[in-house]
Formats: structure tokens, sequence, C-alpha cells
């Protein structure tokens, strides 16, 4: 499996979000910011605003996972899952070779 790179690198996203927190005080809202800039930079409003509650998260301002707690939890689970795959292999293997010694002793 190969990873996906982010067509948005981090100083971008630091950048855009820089931008929102400057003109939030020139728009009527921190969405008409957030729309205003996202439209500078190339990306939805939506994706801006991810970022901005995801920043927030790591700094401790929201509750939530923060970005390197959701990495961990995606490794954990992939291992969980190869290690899932793995025991399923060796009980298949287990099992054959089982039958395969339970024919060896019946045959005369």
């Amino acid at each position: 499996m190969t990873k996906r790179t982010a067509p948005f690198s981090p100083e971008v996203r630091e950048r855009a979000m820089r931008m929102v927190r400057d003109y939030e005080g020139e728009h009527g809202s921190q969405w008409s910011a957030i729309q205003s800039s996202a439209a500078k930079i190339g990306c939805s409003g939506e994706t801006l605003r991810n970022w901005m509650r995801q920043s927030k998260r790591d700094h401790s301002v929201w509750p939530g996972q923060t970005t390197d707690e959701r990495e961990r939890i995606k490794a954990l689970e992939r291992e969980v899952r190869e290690l899932r795959q793995a025991n399923e292999i060796l009980r298949k293997a287990s099992a054959y070779f089982a039958m395969a010694e339970l024919d060896r002793w019946s045959r005369p």
C-alpha cells in the first residue's frame, strides 16, 4: 500500500490558517474569512475549516484526538489487521498439517 501525499504542504496549510486569523476581523464571520482564504489558496472552505479545527485539537484548545494520536491509532489498527491475517494463515496451516498427520497414521 502506498502512502498518499497531501495535495497541500504543511506550510501552505499554516499560511492559510494564518490568513483566516488575520482577516477574520475584516469579514462578518469566521466562515466568510475561511471561504475567502480558501479561494485564494485553491482549496474548499470545508477543507480549510477542518484544518482549523484539527489545529485547535492539536494545541489542546478543542477536545478530540490530536494528529499524533490519530496516526498512532491508524498504525495500531493496521498492525492488528496484519496480526489477524497472520493468525488466520497459521490456523489454516495448522489444520492442514494436522489432517495430513491423521491421514498418515490412518493408512495401513
